[in-house]
Parts: structure tokens; sequence; C-alpha cells
């Protein structure tokens, strides 16, 4: 037996009257937090909910997410996150897919439609029994009548004993987009989710002592394994942020003592170029943030090093992927960091950097990023013949371009689907956006390939430039060759005052593209 919601009821043996969530005004300890779990869990199951049945779970980082996440896991059933911007088509799909039995869905607001668009989406599908809403005021009791997850826990005792659910059972599913396709969710087990936690806590030192701030969304896997259960897990508090906003994350810290931050590079790009960082007590803030982690996307060399100068924090960057529950390689504390590289394989988990013909590429030579151990998925939900080409050979195939050097370091060069091919050379988006870094004048870039009658593909640079700084796309253009083998220098640069960003932070490329193919960007 194994339900990894021992994650929150571990913690109560030596942390229960500790905080464990603030959150807008609110404060939880975990003996608090664990006993409403309990409540929803014993809402669950009133409902006629049972163990293996799916929950979609729509919410931005509240205290009711966590609630419901553990309550779903405490009644043995799976938890299906799905990002807060879904629309109801999106949604639809997900419910229809997992056959899910029962919603909780947050309200949204002005600028969210979140509510609105779940509640459409459950409106339309016949698979879906339940639905609950998590109310912007937690005091209310049904929203269009639906009840919510506070009032759904009121009547329920506050002890409910963990459902004997199995060490591969089906813990959490994470729907992920494919290159083409319908959207595909990676299935977790009890023991994926478990034992990628306990790593990354390990591997960054996490303790009693730490407070974790949590602006990435945790229906997200990197924000969901390293921060929230491997925060809880190791008895620290989790200071939980709706939304990622420089002046928000900078008062956080400050007022709450933060010891660890995770973000994607965007967000430590926007901290660095804050205009309104100053008004904060900095070396305060310095004083208690004792280390940050960089995931989701590869960290621009040149951000990294500037960040840790002007916030006087360590930086280490990892990788991995929903399919690996969020770990696969990390730089760790107990070894040398190498900027650059997203450090060695975790404990249990093997990867390698093979060809075609799944044969090993030596030191410093490119290859597709293989992976198998203890953080890999058992599989797609409901896809087996994809399951079966991504597994080729035993190894989970990543699609993720890299090399490893002879210490075993790995350094993603790009995502294959990102890779252009221009006159038949290979050209890595990556490279040449750490090389752009390198201009006085850029502060970030995003490089795409373009259809070319006679190259098949051209280089693209969209580029947002340094406050104050004035350079021509000519310019910029006549640099790189100079910087660049001529088959990989951008021949085209646009400027841009901001790039597309996903839920997660993440540039969306795909989003340039289709502006490139609508003829917004010439």
């Amino acid at each position: 037996m194994l339900n990894c919601s021992v994650i929150l009821d571990g913690s109560i043996q030596t942390s229960g009257e500790n905080t464990a969530v603030l959150e807008g005004g609110r404060e939880w300890s975990y003996d608090r937090l664990n006993r409403a779990a309990c409540q929803f869990a014993g809402a669950l199951v009133a409902a006629g909910v049972e163990r293996g049945d799916r929950v979609v779970l729509a919410s931005p980082n509240r205290v009711e997410f966590i609630i419901a996440y553990f309550g779903i896991l405490k009644a043995g059933a799976s938890v299906v996150p799905i990002s807060i911007l879904s629309k109801r088509r999106e949604i639809a799909f997900v419910l229809e897919d997992t056959q899910a039995v029962a919603m909780v869905c947050f309200e949204g607001g002005e600028s969210l439609g979140l509510g609105r668009e779940g509640r459409a989406a459950f409106d339309g599908v016949s698979s879906c029994d339940h639905f609950w809403y998590i109310a912007r005021d937690s005091k209310a009791d049904t929203l269009e009548g639906r009840p919510t997850v506070l009032h759904a826990m009121s009547d329920q005792p506050d002890v409910f004993p963990s459902a004997n659910t199995e060490a591969t059972d089906i813990a959490v599913i994470l729907y992920t987009s494919g290159t083409t396709g319908k959207p595909k969710g990676a299935v977790l087990s009890h023991q994926n989710i478990l034992t990628t936690a306990m790593t990354a806590g390990r591997l960054s030192g996490m303790g009693e002592q730490d407070v974790s701030l949590v602006t990435l969304p945790m229906f997200h896997c990197y924000a969901q394994t390293v921060q929230l259960n491997a925060g809880l897990y190791y008895g620290g508090s989790l200071v939980l942020l709706e939304r990622f906003d420089p002046d928000l994350v900078l008062q956080a810290m400050q007022d709450h003592g933060v010891t660890l931050f995770c973000g994607v590079p965007t967000m430590y790009w926007a901290l660095l170029n804050h205009e309104g960082a100053d008004k904060f007590d900095l070396k305060k803030i310095a004083s208690n943030l004792r280390l940050g982690t960089s995931g989701g996307a590869p960290i621009p060399v040149e951000v990294i090093r500037d960040v840790e100068e002007k916030y006087q924090f360590k930086i280490l960057e990892g990788y991995g992927l929903s399919e690996t529950s969020a770990m696969a390689t990390f730089n760790q504390l107990s070894i040398p960091r190498k900027i650059g590289s997203v450090g060695v394989p975790v404990w249990g988990v093997e990867v390698r950097v093979v060809d075609d013909q799944m044969m090993v590429m030596p030191p410093g030579k490119r290859g597709e990023v293989v992976i198998r151990g203890h953080s890999v998925m058992q599989g797609y939900f409901n896809r087996p013949e994809l399951t079966e080409e991504v597994f080729r050979g035993g190894w989970f195939h990543t699609g993720d371009v890299g090399e490893m050097d002879e210490a075993g370091y790995l350094y993603i060069v790009d995502r294959t689907k990102d890779m252009i091919i221009r006159g038949g050379f290979n050209v890595y988006p990556r490279e040449i956006e750490e090389v752009l870094a390198t201009h006085s004048a850029v502060s970030l870039s995003a490089v795409i390939g373009v259809p070319h009658e006679k190259y098949g593909e051209e280089v693209m640079a969209f580029i947002i430039l340094k406050e104050g700084a004035s350079v021509t796309p000519g310019e910029l253009v006549a640099w790189s060759k100079q910087e660049m083998a001529s088959y990989k220098y951008p021949r085209r640069v646009h400027l841009v005052a901001s790039l597309p960003l996903g839920a997660t932070g993440k540039v969306l490329k795909k989003e340039l593209r289709l502006q490139f193919e609508r003829g917004e960007i010439g």
C-alpha cells in the first residue's frame, strides 16, 4: 500500500502546529490543512467518488487547491489538474478523455473566466456527475446553484483514513500538449509523486525552516512536485501567490522571509529588469533567500549571472518534463554547479543522449535525451500506441536535443520541434538566443524558423531591448553575422515590447509562428 497523501499526513507528526500555507491573508497550520483535506475526502466519498475515479481540478494558487488535491488523493481517486487558462472546449476534452466523475473549479473573476468556462464544459458532458466551486469569497456556500468546496466539507468529520491505494495506482494525470494532435495525459503513480518529491527536497536541502514562495502555478508539474509536495513533505511553509508579479514577489520575499524561490527563465528576467526593485529592502531579502531553482525552459547564462549579482542568491538549473514528474537532472548543492548545464541525473534516474539507433553519443556530441527511472510516468492515459512510441527500447524519449560532458552534466540544446533546418543545416534556437543575450542592447529574445523558398526555413529573432537602448534590426543582423556561423545568424529581426507567455511563464513560440503566418509580423 502507498498513498502519496502521506506527504501531508506524515508532516502532522512533527509540524502539526507549524504554518503550512500563507495565502491572501489566510494562514493554515499543518493540522488544520490536514483536517480540511480529510473533510473534503469525506465529501467526495459521500458523493459516490470511488478509488480509481478521476477528479478534474482547476484552480489558481489558493489553499483550496491544496485541500482538494490531498482530499482527492485520500479518497483514493486521481487528481487531474488543468490550466486556469483553459477554455470550455479544452476542459470538456479532459473531462471526457479521463471519464472524470467530478470537477472542482475556481469561480474566476473579472480577468479570469475559469468558472464560466468550467461550468459550461461540465454541463456539456454526460460522464461527469459532480461539480464544486472554489469561491473567491471563502464564506460562500453555493454559486449558481452548485456547492462550494468549503461548504461541502462543513458537515464531514475531520478524520479520514486514506484509501489503501497501491504504489502503482494513478495519483495524478498531467495533460501536456504534443507537437501535433490532441493533448495527452501523463500518468503519474503514487510512487512517482512521492519519490520525486522526496528527491527534490533532499537535493535543495529543504527543511522545516524553509519558506517557499509559490508563484508558479500548482496545476503544473514543476510547482506541484518541487514546491507543493516537496515543501509539505519536509515540513516547511508555502507562501502562495495567484500570479507572478515582480512587486508582489519582492513584497512577499521581504515580508515573509522567503528562503526558496522556484521560477522559469522569464520570471528571473522580469525580476532582473524590474525598475521598482530598489523600493524593497534587497539586503533583507538576500539575507533570507538562500536558493533559487530554474526549470521549464533553458535559462540564458547571462540572466543567471546578472540575477545572482543583483539579488545575491544562487540559482540552480534543473530539467524535467510532466512525463518525468518534473525532475530528471539537477545542479545539486553537494557537487560543483555548472552554469549553462541542467546538472546531473538525480538519484534513481538514468539519462542518456542517443542517436536514432539508440547508440550513446560521446561527450560533446548532440542527440536525443532519453530517460528511465522512478520519476518516469507509467504512460499516456488511454494512449497505448503513443506510449509504446515514446518508450522505444525501454527508455522514455523526450524529444529534446542535448549533449553530455565527460563529467555527466547534461546540456539541453533545444526541443526537436523547435529546431530550424536552414539549407540542410540544423540550427538550434537556444544557441542563437544565448549569443543574442550577450549584446549590450538585448534584454530578451525568442528565435523561431519561418518558411523560406530557397533554404526551407529562415532564422527569425524577436527581441526586447533593454531600457533606454537604441539599435536597429539591421544593426543586430550585422552584429549577429560577425558572432555566428553563416547558416545560424538571424537574417530577420523583429523588435517587440513583449513576448507571448503561457500560464507557466514560458515563451509561446507557437504563437509567434502563428502571428507570422497570419501576416501580423512582417
